[in-house]
């Protein structure tokens, strides 16, 4: 994906690289939450966001740093990432010179977008970054996030489908924006149906 396509000024596009360089430093390593999984939230968020008319220079902001304390709170460092994530956001940005009205949008933005807890997004930017955040956890690439999970934690096959059935294929009708609705269509009926396949093959049907 190309930024140019969807940030025209070249400032607002080397202020995004500066914080994507920044956000990066955060992670050691990949996995479920790592930085490939922001990337994939940063990309969703910029093509949902200019269907819904936001302001792309903070979503893209905030899409970045959204999970930066994600490896502390995987250390028992930090009891919520998202609260923290917005502290060490608006503390980096207001130390670029960012104003201040952007930065409270960003921060908003990293502390509403863990569906399980609040607060609950207030801006179309808080409510597109859940929504994209969501989305990557649907479809095949959420798959694959389920077992990629599954491995590192020791979880067998029935306990990776529990999680489908759990949370997984409820994510579906949790998204705010109308785009990203119809983006969760496909990739839940995706789910389904490798979900359907799974059965039939553990019981030796296919």
């Amino acid at each position: 994906m190309k930024l140019e396509e969807f940030i025209s000024n070249p400032q607002s596009r080397q202020l995004i690289e500066s914080v994507r360089n920044f956000a990066r430093s955060f992670f050691e390593r990949d996995g479920t939450h790592g930085f490939s999984h922001v990337e994939r939230v940063f990309n969703l968020c910029l093509h949902i966001g200019r269907e819904e008319g936001a302001d792309l220079e903070v979503l893209a902001l905030a899409a970045l740093l959204h999970d930066i304390a994600r490896p502390l709170e995987d250390a028992g460092k930090v009891e919520d990432h998202a609260a923290e994530g917005a502290r060490i956001a608006r503390g980096y940005l207001k130390g670029l010179g960012y104003p201040d009205e952007k930065v409270e949008a960003v921060a908003h933005a990293i502390e509403a977008h863990r569906f399980s807890r609040g607060p609950e997004p207030g801006t179309l930017e808080a409510k597109i970054l859940s929504d994209a955040d969501k989305l990557d956890a649907i479809g095949a690439v959420g798959i694959a996030r389920v077992f990629m999970y599954s491995g590192e934690h020791g979880r067998d096959i029935e306990a990776s489908m529990r999680h489908f059935e759990e949370k997984i294929l409820k994510l579906k009708d949790l998204m705010y924006t109308e785009t990203a609705r119809k983006i969760a269509e496909g990739r839940h009926r995706f789910t389904e149906e490798f979900l359907r396949r799974l059965r039939l093959e553990i019981e030796g049907e296919l």
